[in-house]
């Protein structure tokens, strides 16, 4: 210490560092005011935050068109709701009780669908993943829509020049506890005309736009829009929101039970189900009715929009970064899971047998 001539160490390591008393001096005087001081923190991050400012301008003009191409109506009454709901209650119990037709029953943790007129498969059970490969089941192999869906909801909405008469051939009842959600789609573009149309009972809820999930522990990005979706309120989904953009429900929107009546209408040229179908081969062996107590995983025509972990997330409160992509119809993970699969039977030449989630 002696032969540098410091006597204490932090006077050598100031001298080693000059420019640092310039730099606090300077800080002092450009802070002097708050505004100031907050323009100087940005000073550093100048990219990040233009990029920031164009990625919010392009959010808020898809949010936008987002917006232009819902509709949304309030018709039916807390006591039209409260008929409806009962009889939501009873296709519930005749479910529990094995009554309806295998495929029309579709169980998920926290989530379960009951296809009504049409129903298609989806997911593990196709032999090749992807968007374009859902199939209508054969004729039948549902049970016919419910007269009280036909007498109650498509009337008041046929009435109320919400869609044209004889449009629903299709009704889809999601019922969803707490905690419930599904993951971001698009309702397959082959499978269905547009518009779809859904009405919403037991509580309030809301329909994400743009979102992509990820998993163990499940967690949901920013949404690019969300649609708040009150106890009576129909919604109908129509060009750049139907198409365009996936949509999704997430799990803390569930906050109560929850129960959303799908109406759509398959197109005439809506591919189904062959009886070459490998798919109607396993299928073939499967019991004909539905136990009331069957386990989710004997159950996978909607593995493909399935979450593998129904939990709340524990960290749900953190900002994810943000995608370039969010209105991509596929996740490119889920795009990426295809092209490994499809690459692992070109290699191997034999069949692969898929694995049950």
């Amino acid at each position: 210490m002696a032969a540098s001539g410091y006597s204490d160490l932090r006077e050598k390591l100031k001298s080693m560092t000059p420019h640092r008393d310039d730099y606090e001096n300077k800080c002092v005087d450009e802070t002097s005011n708050g505004k100031h001081r907050k323009r100087k923190h940005r000073e550093s991050d100048d990219d990040e935050y233009e990029h920031s400012d164009d990625s919010t301008d392009l959010r808020e003009q898809e949010a936008r068109r987002v917006r232009s191409s819902i509709q949304q109506k309030t018709i039916f009454t807390p006591e039209e709701c409260a008929l409806i709901e009962k009889k939501i209650d009873e296709v519930v119990a005749q479910a529990e009780a094995g009554h309806y037709r295998e495929h029309t029953v579709d169980r998920a943790p926290l989530r379960n669908k009951y296809f009504f007129g049409e129903g298609y498969t989806y997911g593990a059970q196709l032999e090749k993943r992807g968007p374009g490969q859902e199939r209508l089941y054969r004729k039948g192999e549902v049970d016919e829509i419910p007269s009280w869906v036909h007498e109650l909801v498509i009337n008041r909405l046929v009435t109320n020049g919400v869609i044209p008469e004889g449009f629903v051939n299709s009704a889809v009842i999601n019922d969803y506890q707490p905690g419930g959600c599904i993951v971001s789609h698009v309702d397959p573009l082959h499978i269905f005309d547009r518009p779809i149309v859904s009405v919403s009972f037991f509580s309030d809820s809301a329909l994400c736009f743009g979102c992509r999930f990820q998993f163990k522990p499940i967690r949901v990005s920013e949404p690019v829009f969300v649609l708040p979706v009150r106890r009576g309120s129909v919604t109908v989904l129509s060009g750049y929101a139907a198409d365009d953009i996936t949509h999704c429900i997430r799990p803390q929107d569930i906050k109560e039970r929850r129960a959303v009546i799908i109406l759509r209408k398959t197109r005439p040229d809506a591919p189904r189900l062959g009886s070459d179908s490998s798919l109607r081969a396993s299928l073939a062996q499967k019991p004909g009715r539905l136990k009331a107590k069957r386990s989710h995983r004997k159950a996978d025509p909607d593995a493909a929009h399935r979450p593998r972990v129904l939990e709340m997330d524990k960290e749900e409160n953190r900002r994810p970064s943000l995608s370039r992509h969010r209105h991509s119809i596929t996740s490119e993970n889920y795009r990426r899971r295809g092209q490994d699969y499809d690459k692992e039977q070109e290699s191997s030449g034999r069949k692969v047998k898929m694995r049950r989630h």
